[in-house]
């Protein structure tokens, strides 16, 4: 019988169906270039606003407005090249038309640096007596009072607008990196036992060889992928320290007692909650998952437990597949005790084509959701026919809910709340799945595969994510007590935090200590401790559901209309939960225990 190579698809051969439409956003191409001009010709409007603001309240709130409609327009334009870009980041045209964005980006910044300039110039209680005298400034209080916040880390309207000017420069590191791994990175194809040649990429590996049950695929494709980090190294390394240093320089030129502390500033998380946070979960929950690790190695037979085995499936014979259109149907049932106007939205992104569902060459790894302020939702997934994804689908739904949500009930200054709260909506949907599943079985196996699911996402949000924010912690203190941060200690870092964590449970080899290389997070701040805050929000609010029903649900639902109209800690307070406090940590740490005696006592 003759053996055929996997071949992966051009995006221009992938079937419309399994694609996102984009013309919720703008009909064609060309009505996008239309808008970046109109952008660009709107500039001339924000000159006569300098140095009107001390005239008065309307002065400010005509300013604000005309910021307003520009930052929707902005916000449409930039979601439409990210997303091309994303679809496919080999396509020149999506290159071209990334950079082209990028610098009008920068433009726009620049021309309305001075807003918040002069808004901080303003005598003390200027801003705090227009707002009690111009009603339609109401909706901007939350931001304003926000900003006054940072009057102390301003600089001079001259050095705020030169940095502002920098915009594409202090984006670079994340642009290189994203180039380096999605259009440069060539991984060496493997073969499987009976000798077929298997293609690797960044999304085929995350998504597919890691959760392979074949041993030697899954070990074969580790090589691979590995082999060709080794070649990026200090390629890698230096990019992430110049984007550690830049973060760095700012902070000591804003005068913060920390880069943690400029960080979470925009968070409105104070830093004990941060620490509290990582150092809870790092030091309660290793225990467990070393157990955990034993377990799968025991039960999978196999010699030791490598780093690259850590997300192979247990019980890989009962791994039921499911088709997207099923994995959409099943997601939906699990969603009614959210009610109908809630599950509405989630039917309209699956019959409406927000999900772009393909494997194609130049698409970018992971998943995502993209909520664009007056257009839909939008979601990246690479759909490989298996269940796992259906709880990354439900993940994805969860944002996309959340903002459309936000974004039907707020302006667009007030639709984003904390980065702390914005991963406890998506996992909130992967908790009432899993319990959906689990309430509708009484089989042993299918109940420890949906033990396995639900393991999966804490695993990703209290293991994977967790250590990354470990890490990112420690390679900033390194970075401010003046350490370089070559490829050699960014390993060194990793592979440290990885050994305390897991102890003899997992070997931790030369790829395991590269796993800094795998993560676009480290880009966005203090990103990856978040999806843990998310995650230990969900599993409080989802088991007050469980306990109160319809009361809890509107309580909730109302937390997702308010956007970002409300600190973390009030959203969160509203849902019935405090995290100001390690209670809620604890106890979600003490479920996950749960869960893995669950999966032990199902191998007894």
């Amino acid at each position: 019988m003759e053996r055929i190579a996997e071949k992966r698809l051009a995006r221009s051969e992938v079937p419309e169906e399994l694609t996102w439409d984009l013309t919720a956003l703008y009909p064609s191409e060309q009505a996008w270039q239309d808008e970046l001009a109109l952008i660009e010709k709107e500039l001339s409007l924000f000159g006569p606003f300098k140095g009107t603001f001390h005239t008065g309240s309307k002065a400010l709130l005509d300013c604000l407005l005309a910021q307003e409609k520009l930052t929707e327009k902005l916000v449409k334009a930039g979601t439409y090249v990210e997303l091309r870009q994303a679809a496919d980041g080999t396509d020149s045209d999506n290159q071209a038309h990334t950079a082209k964005f990028a610098a009008l980006q920068t433009k726009c910044l620049a021309a309305l640096s001075f807003i918040h300039s002069e808004i901080l110039s303003l005598e003390q209680g200027t801003v705090e007596k227009y707002l009690d005298e111009e009603p339609e400034l109401a909706d901007f209080k939350k931001t304003l009072l926000d900003l006054l916040n940072t009057k102390k880390h301003q600089l001079s309207p001259e050095t705020e607008q030169a940095l502002a000017a920098l915009g594409e420069v202090h984006n670079a590191p994340y642009q290189i990196y994203q180039m380096t791994k999605l259009a440069d990175m060539q991984f060496a194809p493997i073969k499987d036992e009976q000798g077929n040649e298997l293609p690797v990429s960044f999304a085929l590996f995350e998504n597919r060889y890691e959760f392979t049950a074949d041993t030697h695929v899954r070990r074969e494709a580790w090589k691979s992928f590995v082999s060709t980090l080794k070649q990026y190294t200090n390629t890698m390394a230096a990019t992430y320290a110049t984007e550690v240093t830049k973060q760095v320089a700012i902070a000591r030129l804003r005068n913060y007692q920390s880069v943690t502390h400029m960080l979470l500033e925009p968070q409105q998380v104070s830093v004990e909650m941060y620490h509290n946070q990582i150092d809870t979960i790092f030091h309660e929950l290793a225990p467990h998952m070393r157990k955990f690790a034993k377990l799968k190695q025991k039960a999978l037979g196999l010699d030791e437990m490598q780093f690259c085995d850590l997300k192979a499936p247990l019980d890989a014979d009962f791994n039921p597949s499911t088709t997207f259109e099923e994995a959409s149907q099943l997601i939906l049932e699990a969603l009614k005790v959210m009610g109908p106007e809630y599950c509405s939205i989630i039917e309209k992104g699956f019959n409406e084509r927000w999900v772009d569902q393909a494997d194609n060459i130049g698409k970018s790894t992971g998943a995502f959701c993209s909520s664009p302020f007056g257009a839909h939702p939008y979601i990246l997934i690479t759909w490989q026919d298996n269940m796992r994804g259906c709880f990354t689908l439900a993940h994805e739904f969860g944002h996309a809910g959340h903002f459309y949500l936000s974004n039907q009930n707020q302006r667009v200054m007030n639709t984003r709340p904390s980065m702390y709260f914005i991963e406890a909506p998506s996992t909130m949907h992967e908790m009432l799945l899993g319990r959906h599943l689990l309430a509708n079985t009484d089989n042993k196996q299918m109940r420890r595969w949906v033990v396995l699911q639900l393991l999966g996402t804490y695993y990703h949000n209290f293991v994977t994510h967790l250590l990354e924010a470990e890490y990112q912690r420690r390679v900033y203190a390194l970075a401010e007590s003046g350490t370089a941060l070559t490829a050699k200690t960014l390993t060194q870092v990793t592979g440290d935090v990885l050994k305390e964590f897991w102890g003899d449970s997992v070997v931790i080899d030369e790829g395991a200590c590269l796993t800094w290389m795998r993560q676009p997070h480290y880009y966005m701040g203090l990103y990856p401790y978040t999806y843990s805050a998310g995650l230990t929000v969900s599993t409080a609010v989802s088991q007050i559901i469980e306990e109160e029903g319809q009361p809890a649900v509107d309580r909730w639902l109302e937390v997702l209309r308010a956007g970002g109209t409300k600190t973390p800690l009030e959203l969160i307070k509203q849902a019935g939960v405090d995290m100001s406090t390690p209670e809620p940590i604890l106890k979600a740490v003490a479920y996950v225990g749960s869960l893995v005696d669950e999966l032990e006592r199902s191998y007894e």
